[in-house]
């Protein structure tokens, strides 16, 4: 498997990806898939915030694809970010969302911020939360009954990370990678 920067040619495949995960889970609380030139606006927001965007190869296919972005945007939470982590539906539960947020973190800590945030959709994602808790993730708190899919109510578990020295010691301007 290649860990790579993502490319505005890999849309088509990350727009599929993430429409499964729109229609059939509750990894997103989106109820309709956004479309290719959606997917597109959205890739290019990360990416001129500085934040990574990247994506998993395997077997010459997009396997799943990762960023980080703000986690709120008011000034005083430049330091943290919250993750995205997505998986092809065929290659779940074979590592690749372990790699992917294992290199996010990396970069992540390499650009400077200091907490990593998972909102996790439904308290019934074992694997994401799995996924998380193998990763150095915390239990942070549980927001109940938030969002409505799939004719039920759902949780969403938040999950942090500190990276680098977290807030054991004072914050200094992020340096932008360059």
């Amino acid at each position: 498997m290649k860990i790579r920067p993502a490319e505005f040619s890999d849309i088509p495949a990350i727009t599929r990806i993430y429409a499964h995960a729109v229609k059939h889970g509750t990894a997103s609380f989106e109820l309709e898939p956004p479309d290719e030139p959606e997917m597109t606006r959205r890739m290019k927001a990360v990416l001129d915030g500085d934040f990574p965007y990247i994506a998993a190869e395997a077997d010459g296919q997009l396997a799943g694809y990762a960023y980080a972005s703000l986690y709120r945007t008011r000034p005083a939470y430049r330091f943290t970010v919250e993750n995205s982590v997505y998986v092809a539906p065929d290659r779940q539960r074979r590592g690749v969302g372990k790699v992917l947020l294992l290199k996010l973190i990396e970069e992540c800590t390499a650009r400077g911020f200091r907490q990593m945030i998972a909102v996790i959709g439904d308290s019934d994602q074992q694997a994401s939360i799995g996924l998380h808790a193998a990763c150095g993730f915390s239990h942070a708190g549980n927001l109940r009954s938030i969002g409505w899919k799939f004719g039920r109510w759902l949780d969403t578990p938040l999950m942090q990370l500190s990276l680098g020295p977290g807030a054991s010691a004072p914050a200094s301007e992020r340096v932008a990678k360059s």
